[in-house]
């Protein structure tokens, strides 16, 4: 019988009925997450640049270094996530 299949696991607490369901998670080690949330991180960047001398003339430049800092720190957590998963085995 697969283990998916079981009835979920009820939990009470107080006045409350709680049901734990047998799901398996969807992202162990944040590797795809991380990558997904990077790229998006470097369209933003991209999505404003032809807005330079705007962004600059009403003082909000720093979005676009937000943006490339954001893609810039996601490289490196996409790096520590896969070293994470090789370790995991």
């Amino acid at each position: 019988m697969d283990p998916l299949d079981e009835q979920p696991t009820v939990h009470e607490i107080g006045s409350r009925t709680y049901l734990v369901a047998n799901v398996e998670p969807l992202d162990l080690d944040g590797v795809r997450t991380v990558e997904i949330g990077t790229v998006l991180w470097l369209i933003a960047f991209l999505a404003l640049l032809p807005f330079y001398g705007r962004l600059e003339e009403s003082g909000r430049l720093w979005w676009l270094w937000a943006c490339m800092a954001g893609f810039g720190l996601g490289l490196f957590g996409i790096e520590i996530c896969r070293k994470r998963r090789a370790r995991r085995g």
